[in-house]
């Protein structure tokens, strides 16, 4: 082929690649955006804590409403417990008096706000603020989905 008999110019063949172009880049730059946006704002890469999160607000949610059985059900992650409650060490009446009368906060959850969640190796542990003035984490394991007391502190 030589210049003279070179192909036509195709518009819409151009456009095409123009706009591919222009897609990945804007796509690129818009993940990079939402990856860094979710760890800024405490909600993991991406936004990849969102689940767990709500896992724990509905959990918190139950709590507030004084259905303790349920967000035992929540906790465990196993709605059928009453079916079997020998499988579990931790027990209702234990659960219960760990949520109102031996709680760190002083009494049943009135009000309680999710702050933050950092992902570890087995789970992802969420910062609640209960009743305004007691910072609580509550870990949810990954491999079955309970939720378990976490004792130390996240920075953030």
């Amino acid at each position: 082929m030589t210049l003279l008999n070179a192909p036509a110019y195709d518009v819409r063949r151009e456009n095409l690649k123009r706009n591919v172009i222009v897609g990945v880049i804007a796509g690129s730059l818009l993940l990079a955006i939402l990856a860094v946006a979710g760890y800024v704002l405490g909600h993991g890469w991406l936004f990849t804590n969102i689940p767990a999160e709500h896992k724990v607000k509905v959990f918190m949610d139950t709590v507030q409403s004084g259905d303790y059985a349920r967000a035992y059900g929540i906790w465990m992650n196993d709605p059928d417990w009453p079916q079997h409650p020998q499988k579990y060490d931790y027990k209702l009446p234990r659960f219960t008096e760990d949520w109102t009368t031996a709680s760190d906060w002083g009494g049943p959850v009135k009000t309680f706000h999710i702050d933050v969640s950092k992902r570890d190796k087995t789970g992802v542990v969420v910062a609640v603020t209960i009743n305004g003035k007691k910072r609580f984490f509550i870990k949810r394991e990954n491999k079955d989905g309970t939720f378990d007391y976490f004792p130390n502190e996240i920075a953030y």
